[in-house]
């Protein structure tokens, strides 16, 4: 009922624009002298009237006039406008200047040209009313000033959006942007005040509430710049993640997110394509070891939707086995998943798995990875990461499991912990059975992983959630760093193109300073380093390095087809022995010798392992 009596209005109002346009065209026509109007004329005014109006509306309705929502007219409304009063007014003037001379020819080109000014014109101010008036005047109190970093395409669709919808109290103030083109120049009515060094001064005189950045094509580490600038003025900073949400046909208002960590890592994410590389996992018996970790979790979500015959989740720790498995089954209710409580330290256990399941993919993602932990457990490292993987590599070796997947760590080159030492005899114990094996058996080894357990961003926010002070080992720390899904695509992305023997390694882009991070993370929850919550730099831990390597100097590198993904040459590690040094290893661990006796024998076996004092 609204609608339609906002119609009628509209319909109303055109009636009267209409006759106004088509009495000023007989003014303008005879110079604003009545009098000298002809009386032929005269007599049939009142009935050319009354067909041209009948017509116009006529045609307006099929041109949907009047079903625009006008509060968001604009160009494509005026040419619609435009259209319709040419078709009418080109048909009348046709009639009177070729059939029947009713009125000068001249008469319905004037009334042409006042239609689309009149008719377009009224459009146009009712939209700036419903802004002016209902959006802006009425919510004043509530506005939020609002400056956009870009002047670009993306830029100018936000701006534009936020006047469509005055209902979410935003007001584009200004832009930046370091095109030195545009500075001085308006996009969409609002100017460019300068680049982005120019942040604080310009919020400072414009009385800024909130900085969106909106160059969703550019590198994180030039969003890390723009974000060092904004985070400087105390506002709240926002962003617009990608081109891709901008283009999906939602409103984009609803797209502007929070800056997190991710956006600020200085280096571009890794893009895979999973349904081309994961086909071997469709329709097979698929085990993930560690499989309630966040490596390993991850893993099997991303595995569940390429619908394999069986995904079997192991893991020793029972509650996150039970959260991935009841996630699981609640999301793909027809999928056979299968939770296995066991130890891979115990081969007859992962003997019986085996036997039972009958895996054709390994994932083995279980592992103890904490460096000081394991510095002062070197034991329980080597039980777990040399012994465990010893045993699920053997059992997928003796099943005729097609292939075999070791998660590692960048730790493992040139390590100086014991933890990184052990994941180099893990991959060395993959590479020595890939030479006598039907199996393929492959390691992937990445960075540190945004957001895993025990990782430095979780330590940093329960630090900034407590006051403070967030700790640092040194001040020239780095690290490289990815997200889960990104490495859980490397990791399937292994597993497609495995031949044997290889180790797999993203190129993560720049290392991350930890100091960097620790200062972003402060002003992403709203503080300011030093000021309100303190960074104490504490020392390297035992086994700690200032930064990590990703390839052993001997290994070399080989592109792949992916861009971001590269394979190390394989090399060769005789197995017999390998066995034999694994034999006295073992005896070691379990027959009482000392940590310093341990780890010297594991330098044997790891000849590039630094012992940390």
């Amino acid at each position: 009922m609204k609608y339609k009596l906002k119609s009628g209005l509209f319909i109303l109002s055109d009636i009267v624009l209409l006759t106004i346009s088509f009495v000023s065209a007989y003014l303008i026509r005879f110079d604003f002298d009545f009098k000298s109007i002809p009386k032929i004329y005269v007599n049939r005014m009142l009935l050319l009237l009354i067909i041209s109006l009948v017509l116009k509306i006529t045609v307006f309705i099929p041109f949907k006039l009047y079903k625009s929502l006008w509060k968001y007219a604009g160009v494509y409304e005026l040419v619609s406008i435009f259209l319709a009063s040419a078709i009418t007014n080109g048909a009348i003037f046709a009639y009177i200047a070729f059939i029947k001379r009713l009125a000068p020819r001249s008469i319905f080109v004037i009334t042409g040209l006042l239609d689309v000014i009149l008719i377009g014109g009224s459009r146009m101010v009712y939209r700036l009313y419903r802004r002016l008036v209902l959006g802006r005047v009425i919510r004043l109190d509530n506005i939020k000033r609002v400056l956009i970093v870009g002047a670009g395409d993306a830029g100018a669709m936000i701006a534009k959006e936020m006047e469509l919808h005055p209902e979410h109290n935003y007001r584009p103030v200004a832009f930046l942007d370091d095109n030195d083109y545009k500075k001085g120049k308006k996009v969409n009515g609002i100017p460019v005040l300068g680049g982005v060094e120019d942040v604080s001064e310009v919020v400072e005189r414009k009385s800024i509430d909130e900085i969106i950045i909106a160059i969703p094509s550019a590198k994180p580490s030039v969003i890390n710049r723009i974000y060092e600038q904004c985070a400087k003025t105390k506002c709240k900073v926002k962003i617009i993640p990608s081109m891709s949400q901008l283009i999906d046909g939602t409103v984009m208002l609803k797209r502007v997110k929070d800056v997190d960590i991710e956006d600020l890592l200085g280096r571009e994410p890794v893009m895979v394509d999973l349904d081309e590389i994961a086909g071997y996992l469709s329709g097979k018996i698929v085990l993930v070891t560690g499989g309630g970790g966040s490596i390993g979790s991850e893993l099997c979500r991303q595995i569940a939707t390429f619908g394999p015959k069986k995904l079997v989740i192991l893991d020793n720790y029972e509650n996150s086995l039970h959260d991935i498995y009841i996630e699981l089954t609640r999301k793909y209710p027809e999928l056979d998943i299968v939770p296995v409580i066991a130890n891979i330290r115990e081969m007859g256990r992962m003997q019986e798995v085996f036997e039972v399941h009958e895996p054709n993919i390994v994932f083995h993602a279980a592992a103890h990875k904490h460096v000081p932990l394991m510095e002062t457990n070197p034991e329980e490292a080597i039980k777990n990461n040399v012994f465990g993987t010893w045993n699920v590599a053997h059992c997928a070796d003796m099943y005729k499991a097609e292939r075999f997947v070791l998660i590692s760590t960048d730790k493992a080159v040139n390590p100086t912990s014991v933890m990184g030492a052990t994941k180099r005899i893990a991959e060395m114990i993959i590479q020595a059975l890939n030479t006598k094996s039907a199996t393929e058996f492959v390691a992937v080894r990445f960075g540190n992983v945004l957001g895993s357990n025990g990782s430095v961003i979780p330590l940093f926010m329960k630090q900034i959630e407590e006051g403070g002070p967030v700790t640092v080992t040194h001040p020239d720390v780095t690290r490289f760093f990815m997200t889960i899904p990104e490495a859980v695509q490397l990791v399937i992305q292994a597993g497609a193109m495995a031949k044997g023997g290889e180790i797999f390694v993203l190129d993560m882009g720049e290392p991350v300073k930890i100091l960097d991070l620790a200062k972003n993370m402060i002003r992403l929850s709203g503080f300011e380093p030093y000021e309100d919550i303190d960074i104490e730099i504490i020392g390297l831990r035992p086994g700690e390095k200032l930064y990590e390597e990703l390839l052993l100097n001997e290994e070399g590198l080989q592109a792949t087809k992916h861009n971001k993904i590269y394979v190390a040459k394989p090399l060769h590690i005789d197995y017999e022995l390998l066995k034999r040094e694994l034999e006295v290893l073992k005896d070691k661990i379990y027959k009482d010798s000392n940590v310093d006796e341990i780890k010297e024998y594991v330098k044997i076996l790891v000849p590039t392992y630094k012992i940390a004092q």
